[in-house]
């Protein structure tokens, strides 16, 4: 916790920026504990469903990742997530996704995403029953709950779009990092019925896309926000969401049970005040770290 406080440039207890395992909000419904996996990654899980976003849990080093073929961990994904029922995975980049298609096989879990999602989990062997497409809007049940995608662009890092493009057909597999493509970026809407959750995993969205839908939760991307003008407030002004749990905001590099590293320029603190300003409650996580809402 001491280099957790020193990352985020805490100088008070953990009740003023970090808020540790608890409780949020007074609904009837079922009760839903996020983990938070790093980089884009999060587990929402209920006693009747189990969703997972974005799993990278790999994390492979900068020399494998610049210079080698991506192999998801298989036995550390088994010991972090041993069960899902659906995994959504927001856009294509190797950091959400590669660890996606093993998921799918060790648990049965469906694959849902754009058509370069989908493009992967054929490469990586899925059969067609476990790949969901879709081009977003349409509402996908998944148990009681339902899913939906929008449709949003990338955002820039280091003030540009990281390995841009469509996968258009399976790429190799196991893939190296240029072989993975964003393709089209969906932010994610899910219903549980008692909350509404909104997950976006690159810092930028199409406004028009988001118009009228309101969230309890947001999930939301750290990384290149400074590129986005207005990007926090923008947001939070579309779906008024009670609470934002921050995301991408790690190098991706380090193990998953290490500390991390942050991601240089990302300004972590800066980002928490910018949703405070705007009145909102951020719920800054640690990787593996939990909320549960209800």
């Amino acid at each position: 916790m001491a280099l957790w406080k020193r990352l985020v440039g805490l100088k008070t207890p953990h009740e003023e920026w970090y808020q540790p395992h608890g409780y949020h909000g007074e609904s009837d419904g079922e009760a839903v504990e996020f983990t938070y996996l790093g980089t884009a990654g999060f587990i929402l899980k209920s006693p009747s469903r189990t969703l997972v976003l974005d799993p990278y849990v790999s994390r492979p080093n900068l020399r494998e990742t610049l210079t080698q073929t991506l192999i998801p961990n298989a036995p550390l994904i088994r010991r972090l997530i041993p069960h899902a029922d659906d995994v959504l995975v927001g856009h294509a980049h190797y950091d959400h996704i590669l660890d996606a298609p093993e998921l799918c096989a060790q648990t049965g879990a469906r694959l849902i995403g754009s058509r370069a999602v989908a493009m992967v989990g054929r490469a990586a062997g899925l059969p067609e029953a476990q790949i969901v497409e879709t081009s977003g809007h349409e509402e996908i049940p998944s148990g009681t709950w339902t899913i939906q995608g929008l449709p949003s662009i990338h955002g820039r890092v280091f003030g540009r779009i990281p390995i841009p493009g469509d996968i258009t057909e399976p790429p190799p597999w196991p893939p190296r990092m240029r072989d993975l493509k964003h393709g089209l970026v969906l932010n994610w809407v899910v219903n549980t019925g008692s909350l509404r959750i909104m997950h976006i995993d690159s810092a930028d969205f199409i406004p028009k896309q988001l118009k009228g839908i309101q969230v309890d939760v947001l999930c939301l991307c750290a990384i290149g926000r400074q590129y986005r003008p207005n990007y926090v407030k923008e947001v939070i002004a579309l779906v008024k969401p009670r609470w934002i749990v921050p995301c991408h905001w790690d190098s991706m590099m380090t193990p998953i049970d290490a500390e991390p590293d942050l991601i240089p320029g990302v300004d972590l603190p800066g980002f928490i005040d910018e949703i405070r300003e705007a009145g909102v409650e951020p719920l800054l996580t640690p990787i593996l770290g939990k909320q549960t809402f209800k």
